[in-house]
């Protein structure tokens, strides 16, 4: 095959320098656009956003440690520490850095020592958060565990051992009803707090924990720290301080709340003791209580079992959020009110037959003694005749009564600075109508004379009345706190008060119903067995606040009853009688009768306060007594002898000089410390979940033969 020579092509040069040019021009064209573009990027990142970049290196170098500021401290009147800090170590986990608790927990377990309360804790906290929050494992823990932790602490990344001050009740369950306690922060707490508060691994739960807890937490502060590539601590750069938690002196004594405590022996109820001068509760007491300090840390799953499951619910603040008929206790105020509405003039006379009964009525409302013959206002209150006031409630009308009982406080709170405060009931058709369809029918008038029915009152509001009668009629606010200081070094701030408000504008009929309380006492009345021995003048008023009344026709006697249907014992007082400066409410649950079980109880809490006499224990009460000795109040003054008092006089003894006004303070003790005069903010805190539903009433108590004891 003849194989053809190969076509030679001429190349065109022109044409190719040509294409050259064109394509060169091309690529320094997508060159110099390129380049127009970096310098365009570059000038933002460098001068548009320069201080955007430059503050991510700076985080990427400088870390925020938030700092915890110390929890406030609670003192005593007189300067005594009631909560503190106290530095502890706690274990927490980032559970992204951590990874898989399978590899890493069973090997921490080997160095701490971890319940299965604290497991459950921490995997219900990390299935909720996200990986990167840190959660605490366990709280409290040891100092060898802290040691043996920290040899090893390279083998558990993302674990942390972290200082902090855990929260000390220094005495206890003396104190648990009123100061609370602080718990650990749940979800709730968290979101309600915010990010700005997210460090805050406590927050207050109950009591004035609570009610303060914004003042008492502080502010939280950060140390700005440099660290290096590998996140290691090179140096502190800069420190914004935590602002510590205010200090709060309280208006309660140490020595009168023990006293209290042991006045009750065995026996559960509620007591509250007032300044009558200036409303500032000196002590308050709910037994059974329980210690707070198994609280702050998680309250393990035995402890709180026991605790709700007791059958005298220790958990239950009985002062706040309970409450119940007031029983006779209610009968100087009604004496008053008789007295300012015009129904009843000071010389106004019954004659008791021992039965009262609505016109038209075939049944009667008893008096359990039988008829007292002729009856003024003195000897109703002193000697407790029913018949007066059945046949007082009956002509005021309910309308009426009901309006004085809530000039006195009653059916509305006392303002204490405790959370969730139960207001009570007054009786009235109007209340009534609310709950049920039934009318209001006269007997129900009748028995609400006597403190029973429909009544619902708590010990807080019996000690403001009672207060309010030792006052010349000034009904104040009900306050725990007295003053505040924020830093150690700040001067003690008192806390503003709001003026009282007058419970009546006429003195002399005030003055009777002193005198009749007083008679109750030094007379022939009630509660004369309180007078036994004493050194100074009380006044007073025995109540009974019944379960059963009657079965048939017959009257019960409560001692017959069993224990858990027998009446309430109440007994409201104030002493001294001619200078007053302590008032007190007393409850006693299945007490029987107040001028033998409730009384003795006010006698030994006057005696603590005025002559720094400490009851002495009952040998066999089985309740725990709070920590510390049982000497007598320091500083106290003992009062002047007893002056003789005549049973139905219009004059009171006179001021008597030298008479105790306040307590002096303990040796150590700053003036302002001892101060009784500071007073409390008038703010509120939004109520809060009870510990226990408040005791109510569906319908009233049958007329019976209510105790004149």
């Amino acid at each position: 095959m003849k194989v053809r020579p190969r076509r030679r092509v001429l190349k065109n040069v022109a044409a190719e320098a040509v294409r050259f040019r064109q394509r060169s021009a091309l690529a320094f064209a997508g060159v110099v656009i390129a380049l127009l573009g970096l310098a365009v990027w570059y000038f933002q990142l460098q001068v548009i956003e320069h201080e955007e970049y430059a503050t991510r290196s700076e985080a990427n170098r400088i870390k925020l440690q938030p700092v915890v500021p110390g929890r406030g401290l609670i003192y005593d009147r007189k300067g005594r520490i009631l909560a503190d800090n106290v530095p502890a170590y706690r274990l927490d986990v980032t559970p992204k850095d951590a990874g898989d608790p399978a590899v890493w927990l069973p090997a921490l377990r080997g160095l701490v020592e971890l319940s299965e309360d604290d497991l459950a804790r921490f995997d219900e906290a990390r299935r909720a958060s996200r990986g990167f929050k840190p959660i605490t494992l366990k709280l409290r823990v040891t100092e060898e565990e802290a040691a043996r932790f920290a040899v090893d602490r390279w083998r558990f990344p993302g674990v942390e051992l972290v200082s902090y001050l855990n929260r000390r009740y220094l005495y206890g369950e003396l104190f648990a009803h009123t100061i609370g306690y602080v718990a650990r922060v749940d979800e709730a707490d968290a979101e309600k707090m915010g990010e700005a508060n997210a460090a805050f691994s406590h927050i207050g739960k109950t009591g004035l924990e609570r009610f303060y807890e914004e003042a008492l937490r502080g502010k939280i502060g950060y140390d700005k720290i440099e660290t290096s590539v590998e996140g290691r601590q090179l140096g502190l750069v800069d420190r914004v301080p935590a602002v510590p938690g205010a200090d709060l002196r309280l208006s309660l004594d140490l020595d009168l709340q023990r006293a209290m405590v042991i006045a009750f022996g065995d026996k559960d109820g509620s007591a509250v003791a007032v300044d009558p001068r200036t409303g500032a509760v000196l002590g308050m007491v709910s037994l059974p209580g329980y210690d707070a300090n198994l609280f702050v840390n998680g309250i393990s799953h035995d402890d709180y079992q026991r605790l709700t499951t007791d059958p005298s619910r220790p958990l239950f603040n009985r002062n706040v959020l309970g409450g119940g008929p007031p029983g006779s206790t209610i009968k100087p105020l009604a004496a008053l009110a008789g007295l300012d509405s015009g129904v009843r003039t000071p010389d106004y006379r019954v004659f008791s037959t021992g039965e009262f009964r609505i016109p038209g009525q075939r049944r009667g409302y008893r008096d359990s003694s039988g008829g007292a013959g002729w009856t003024d206002l003195r000897k109703s209150i002193s000697l407790s005749i029913n018949y007066y006031y059945y046949q007082l409630a009956y002509h005021m009308g309910i309308a009426r009564f009901a309006q004085y009982m809530r000039r006195y406080g009653f059916g509305e709170p006392t303002g204490i600075d405790l959370a969730g405060e139960n207001a009570g009931i007054v009786p009235s058709p109007e209340w009534k109508r609310g709950r049920t369809r039934e009318p209001w029918y006269p007997g129900e008038t009748v028995i609400a004379g006597i403190g029973q029915g429909y009544w619902i009152a708590t010990a807080l509001q019996l000690a403001r009345g009672t207060a309010a009668i030792a006052d010349q009629g000034r009904l104040r606010r009900l306050h725990l706190v007295d003053a505040r200081r924020d830093g150690y070094r700040a001067p003690w701030t008192p806390l503003p008060q709001d003026a009282p408000r007058r419970i009546t504008d006429n003195l002399e009929h005030l003055r009777i119903v002193q005198e009749g309380m007083m008679a109750t006492i030094h007379g022939q009345g009630t509660a004369t067995a309180m007078a036994r021995g004493a050194t100074y003048l009380m006044a007073g008023k025995t109540g009974t606040s019944q379960k059963i009344s009657r079965k048939g026709s017959q009257s019960m006697d409560p001692r017959s009853l069993p224990y858990h249907l027998r009446h309430q014992a109440l007994f409201v007082g104030y002493a001294p009688a001619d200078n007053p400066t302590i008032a007190v409410a007393i409850v006693v649950e299945h007490g029987g009768y107040g001028g033998s079980t409730a009384a003795p109880i006010a006698r030994k809490i006057f005696d603590a306060w005025l002559t720094g006499k400490m009851p002495e224990p009952d040998p066999e009460s089985t309740r725990q007594l709070p920590p510390g000795t049982l000497d007598g109040i320091p500083g106290s003054v003992a009062p002047p002898p007893l002056k003789q008092v005549v049973p139905g006089s219009r004059d009171l003894p006179s001021t008597t000089p030298g008479a105790r006004a306040a307590p002096a303070p303990s040796a150590g003790a700053t003036p302002a410390a001892a101060d009784p005069s500071a007073q409390a903010m008038t703010s509120r805190a939004p109520a809060g979940p009870p510990a226990s539903p408040a005791r109510t009433q569906a319908a009233p108590a049958p007329p019976s033969s209510e105790p004149r004891r």
